[in-house]
């Protein structure tokens, strides 16, 4: 029997997980949730994914939009195994109330502050500790990125200290409504920021401290990482770790990708689904063991990384399996991302 998995909010990560669970053969989308009206709404019925309102009030809309509803966020929760929340940050500790009134489990996502979970979550690193929780919180794109390098390095050279530099896009190519347009700006100002103790949510015992940065351009992040090692380590050795890793790749800036620009377009000629690219590239000429010290540069994909990781944290939670390379290696195989295994 399939896992029903329902989606609250149909916008930039809803709609992802959503085709990322229709495309596993162990759960299946009972609807997704809308507020509005919009050109999404009509995709998702394009889809025939059941389409539901948050409540009673904003039926008419849907109407006179001429968009078919199935019922309200209550009718669906009542078919739900699982909820995944995918509604703009700070509405989750909200919409938690009504979870926990229904007694349904629920994955919350990154904008959403650790508290309103049990546990945080990234499958490389803490697939264990989620089994069976009611709600778990995927970690934020930038925090999924730093997890699943650092993890891997931590676990074979082991991590003494890390100091990450990240550059921020600013707006999601499809919002118009945000900046900067012409300014680098400190995000926070203070040092550190917020992303450290993101990290350590799902990575306790890594030391680490982050700045950050936004800057005017909307494909991706990036980050600069300095890494102190335990172990000697090689530039070829943790050039090799990274090409066998989970969702993790390795680009090359001799073969053409020079910047974020490229690695969109080496995901659309890969032809990827909305030329999202769920693993996170590292770029191999900027991997450079000097002594004990490690550096790299590794670009995230902010509208698609934490997508694989609601799809294993939903079975962590529903007991499809307790196995997390299990977990990962169905998840990936369905959405064709790098055979690593």
């Amino acid at each position: 029997m399939k896992t029903k998995v329902a989606i609250n909010g149909y916008g930039t990560i809803g709609k992802r997980v959503a085709d990322a669970v229709a495309a596993q053969d162990d759960m299946e989308v009972v609807g997704v949730v809308k507020t509005r009206p919009t050109i999404e709404a009509k995709f998702a019925i394009a889809k025939n994914y059941p389409l539901y309102v948050t409540e009673v009030s904003k039926k008419q809309a849907f109407v006179d939009a001429d968009i078919p509803i199935a019922g309200t966020l209550d009718d669906l929760l009542a078919k739900a195994d699982i909820v995944v929340d995918c509604a703009p940050g700070k509405l989750g500790a909200e919409n938690k109330k009504i979870y926990e009134t229904k007694g349904i489990k629920a994955i919350f996502q990154g904008g959403e502050k650790e508290g309103v979970a049990d546990a945080s979550f990234n499958a490389q690193n803490n697939f264990r500790n989620c089994i069976g929780k009611q709600f778990i919180r995927v970690v934020s794109c930038n925090t999924t990125g730093l997890c699943r390098t650092l993890g891997e390095i931590n676990r074979t050279f082991g991590v003494k200290k890390a100091r990450v530099v990240l550059m921020r896009r600013g707006p999601d190519p499809g919002d118009s409504k945000k900046g900067p347009v012409n300014a680098i700006v400190p995000n926070p100002a203070t040092v550190p920021s917020h992303h450290g103790p993101d990290v350590n949510s799902v990575l306790p015992d890594m030391k680490i401290v982050t700045s950050a940065v936004i800057v005017p351009t909307t494909l991706m992040h990036m980050h600069s990482v300095m890494v102190e090692l335990e172990k000697e380590a090689t530039t070829n050795e943790v050039k090799e770790l990274f090409e066998r890793a989970p969702r993790i790749i390795t680009v090359r800036a001799k073969e053409g990708i020079e910047s974020t620009a490229q690695i969109m377009e080496y995901a659309r000629d890969a032809g990827r689904s909305r030329s999202d690219l769920n693993e996170i590239a590292v770029w191999e000429e900027s991997i450079n063991v000097l002594g004990n010290e490690l550096f790299y540069m590794q670009a995230i994909h902010q509208e698609s990384d934490v997508v694989p990781e609601n799809i294993d944290a939903i079975r962590a939670m529903t007991g499809l399996t307790e196995d997390a390379v299990r977990s990962m290696i169905k998840t990936d195989t369905a959405l064709k991302l790098k055979k690593w295994w």
